[in-house]
């Protein structure tokens, strides 16, 4: 086994050796910038550096100037022996600000690198400088320190600059020492961009309509990955750059392997350049470890440190090099665990293979986020071989609205001064507007501490209580209010009367919290328990869930529907008011609690008490409703475990007399999903059973209905109990607590009932009220054994212990698997994400 493993690592090393030591020759490009500054800053004499550029003395190059004070050669002849590039022997030091003006004379961005590493001199300190840099108004570096930079060889920081318009094509870069420092640059690049290198628009994570992107944003190189491939060094690209490898980003090596082919085999199609990225990048990837193993599920995953609160550009770059054939490479692409590309095919876009091609997308890291997560892995629904790649990846950082890159600094021009008669009158004027202001604040506090009605507002949109559901017509919350004595939507509570009833929102008073909020236990003034659903403070992203909420429970009364009380509206807040159900949710007595286990008698009658709800909402109403998201957190139990369906806001209206579906966009929660729903996007009430199911199979085995935790063929309930029901085996993966007591012919009854309800096809899974009279069956048997038992020795129909019962894992907290909608939220987990969690390398 060694003697081969050895074999084929000297056939790689064959392949690989050549390139790794004559990758310099390899560049594909026949571009030629129109501006090509190369600065030796603070040199007397032209320097060469390993990559064969040469770098001018600052004083010598005609388009470029320099501030005509207040610059110092510094030079220090021993650096050579450090083994840095000639260019670091000299700097150029500041004393106070000075810029320098470099005339270009192409428009549009430029790449911009600075040189620094602090030359050893008598006079001068350079390791303490600290100060900051500009260019053409953007902040580069603001109280930048080398010292603090931690490292001991030269830094290179690398920018994208726009540069003026037709009459002023000129670059200023302006170093500002902090008072009493220095300031110093040991060398300037200034490279012109090739046009449309740059998008003008850009794809959002999550996905959204494609964002504009300024021509004045500056970017920011914070990483260039060359993944699955050696260092690349400016003497490999024809801009350049330099391009790392990409494994001490991998979050498991083992996930990945790298691959390769000859750089010349690389192919550029129409409209993409190799100034894009050099051929290198393309010849190289890594891909899924042991691709050939069947059914694997997992990722490729890597982790980059980024700096908050900045939005970056994201550039993904593919090529084709390990299939045989056009279309057979399927895969999908996450970023921060959101879905990129979904069931993406390189080939299909190219139209060859080993041809190159980039994606670009915009990801926003949030303040108190420092990472961005990028993974790769195969689609959920395939035909084909699991296998993903990625050859290259760029991440920019993006300047912010403070024209700044460094930190989120909205720097003060501190040289502009305000004459000395204009501050007066600025005194007056703000001491003036100052009185007015706390005089309308006093008319307006006396005015708020009277009495006053609950709000009303106003509103030209118009509420669609009979199309609700169907309807893509906006809806105001204040059209709702308006409208709601004529439709009968409720009653409407006031704010203040919210607030008194949950203890100003007292978080010992939180029993839930949800993608809409959290929910709090309540009292109202005359003594009745209230359970308050309070919609997060300020965001509109629940209004379409909060109207459906309140028109379709308005008008359902049912003694297994959860009953809408009231809701509110003021004060930009989305709150809805429901009876209080003491029980909770029905997952908290199955799994994840130190709850009491249900008998199997408390389980059938609560799957009995959903059905009935459920086939209320398909044929009692007065139109068919589905409700689009039935799982065992949205069936909540009062305190005699009577069973009520909860949560409409995903609810849909079902098709008409002369419809057979709805057609609508896929929501409801992973994992309980319609797979025909998934697919086709056409939504009946058979999909409402299908997720029934899954809660049936849940409430039988007592664990998530997706647990990522498991082995592959196991992470999935529905599917992992249809494999033990076709083979009438089911009994061997209950709820433990259940054996000994529950009877086998019950138990069949419902597990045929399940199997029926998880039919692949909608057509062939029975109704609800089918389902609800084969469950009533059940409990029939149930308490016929029970009666039975009781006046016989004889349990023999009961289950006993089971020799080959397979023991449960311990379940992860599955509540935050949620919703999949076609509006992305940050409380919302979507297909991908759940996904994106499985980042075991090994196949199964």
């Amino acid at each position: 086994m060694e003697s081969e493993e050895m074999k084929v690592s000297f056939k790689l090393l064959l392949i690989f050796f050549p390139f790794v030591f004559f990758v310099h020759p390899i560049i594909c490009s026949t571009y030629s910038p129109v501006d090509v500054f190369l600065i030796n800053c603070g040199g007397s004499n032209p320097i060469e550096v390993d990559d064969s550029r040469v770098f001018q003395p600052d004083s010598s190059i005609p388009h470029v100037k320099m501030s005509p004070s207040s610059e110092i050669v510094v030079s220090d002849d021993e650096m050579s022996s450090s083994g840095n590039s000639a260019l670091y022997n000299f700097a150029r030091v500041f004393e106070k600000t000075s810029a320098y003006a470099i005339r270009t004379k192409q428009i549009g961005r430029h790449w911009l690198r600075l040189h620094f590493f602090p030359v050893q001199d008598t006079k001068y300190d350079l390791k303490s400088a600290v100060f900051s840099v500009t260019a053409n108004g953007i902040t580069l570096l603001h109280q930048f320190s080398f010292l603090k930079m931690g490292q001991n060889s030269p830094l290179v920081k690398e920018y994208a600059i726009e540069i003026g318009s037709s009459s002023s094509k000129k670059l200023e870069l302006t170093f500002s020492p902090r008072n009493g420092s220095l300031a110093f640059i040991n060398g300037i690049e200034v490279v012109a961009v090739p046009n449309k290198n740059f998008p003008s628009s850009l794809v959002p994570i999550p996905l959204g309509p494609e964002v504009e992107i300024s021509k004045h944003v500056a970017f920011e190189t914070a990483y260039r990955i060359n993944m699955g491939g050696p260092l690349l060094t400016p003497k490999n690209d024809s801009m350049w750059r330099i391009w790392e490898p990409d494994q001490p980003y991998l979050v498991n090596a083992a996930s990945a392997r790298n691959v390769m082919v000859n750089p010349n085999l690389i192919m550029y199609p129409d409209g993409i350049s190799a100034e894009i990225a050099p051929n290198w990048v393309y010849a190289t990837a890594q891909e899924m470890a042991e691709a050939n193993v069947t059914d694997q599920k997992f990722n490729i995953s890597w982790t980059f440190e980024v700096e908050e609160g900045f939005t970056y550009l994201i550039r993904l770059h593919f090529c084709d090099i390990v299939s045989v054939a056009l279309n057979s490479l399927v895969f999908n692409v996450y970023i921060n665990k959101q879905s990129a590309l979904t069931s993406f095919d390189i080939s299909s876009r190219t139209k060859a293979l080993s041809a190159a091609y980039y994606v670009d997308f915009l990801v926003n890291v949030s303040m108190g986020s420092t990472q961005i997560l990028i993974q790769i892995g195969p689609p959920d629904l395939r035909n084909l071989p699991s296998n993903a790649i990625l050859n290259g990846l760029e991440i920019l950082k993006m300047s912010n609205p403070c024209d700044s890159l460094d930190g989120n600094v909205c720097e003060i021009n501190k040289n502009s001064k305000i004459p000395s008669r204009k501050l007066i009158v600025l005194a007056i004027c703000s001491a003036a507007v100052f009185t007015v202001v706390t005089v309308i604040l006093a008319i307006f506090f006396l005015h708020l501490r009277q009495p006053k009605k609950p709000k009303r507002c106003s509103s030209t949109w118009f509420p669609l209580p009979k199309n609700v559901g169907n309807s893509d017509s906006k809806v105001s919350i204040c059209s709702l209010a308006s409208t709601a004595q004529s439709h009968g939507l409720g009653r409407i509570l006031s704010f203040s009367e919210i607030r008194e009833a949950t203890k100003n929102f007292d978080e010992s008073l939180v029993i839930g919290v949800g993608g809409f909020g959290k929910v709090y236990k309540g009292m109202l003034e005359n003594g009745f328990m209230v359970a308050v659903k309070r919609g997060n403070p300020g965001s509109r992203q629940g209004l379409t869930e909060f109207r459906t909420e309140i028109l379709m429970l308005s008008k359902l009364r049912h003694r297994h529907l959860v009953s809408l009380i009231g809701y509110c509206e003021e004060q930009n807040e989305m709150i809805l008011v429901y009876e209080f159900m003491a029980g909770g949710p029905l997952r908290r007595h199955l799994y994840g609690s130190n709850l009491p286990p249900l008998s199997w008698k408390q389980r059938l009658e609560i799957c009995i008490g959903a059905a009935k709800g459920l086939h209320y909402l398909h044929t009692g109403a007065a139109e068919t409703i589905i409700h689009r998201d039935v799982k065992t957190t949205n069936i909540l139990l009062d305190e005699n475990f009577t069973a009520k369906v909860a949560d409409f806001g995903l609810s849909k209206l079902g098709p008409t007399v002369d419809q057979t579906h709805v057609s609508t966009a896929v929501k409801g929660s992973f994992g309980y999903l319609d797979p025909e729903y998934f697919r086709r996007q056409q939504l009946t009430e058979k999909s409402d059973v299908y997720s029934f199911g899954v809660v049936l199979m849940e409430i039988l085995c007592a664990r998530p209905a997706i647990n990522p935790a498991l082995p592959r063929e196991q992470v999935n309930i529905a599917e992992w109990a249809m494999h033990w029901q076709k083979k009438g085996l089911l009994e061997r993966i209950i709820d433990p607590h259940l054996v000994g007591f529950i009877n086998l012919e019950s138990l069949r009854k419902f597990s045929e009932t399940a199997e029926k309800c998880l039919a692949e096809h909608g057509a062939e899974r029975p109704t609800m009220g089918d389902v609800l009279w084969n469950l009533e069956y059940g409990l029939e048997l149930q308490e016929a054994s029970i009666q039975h038992t009781a006046s016989s020795e004889n349990s023999a129909n009961h289950i006993p212990d089971i020799p080959g019962w397979i023991p449960q894992v311990e379940s992860i907290n599955a509540n935050h698997f949620d919703c999949i909608s076609d509006q992305a939220t940050d409380t919302t987990t979507t297909t991908s994400d759940v996904f994106s969690e499985l980042m075991d390398p090994k196949g199964r």
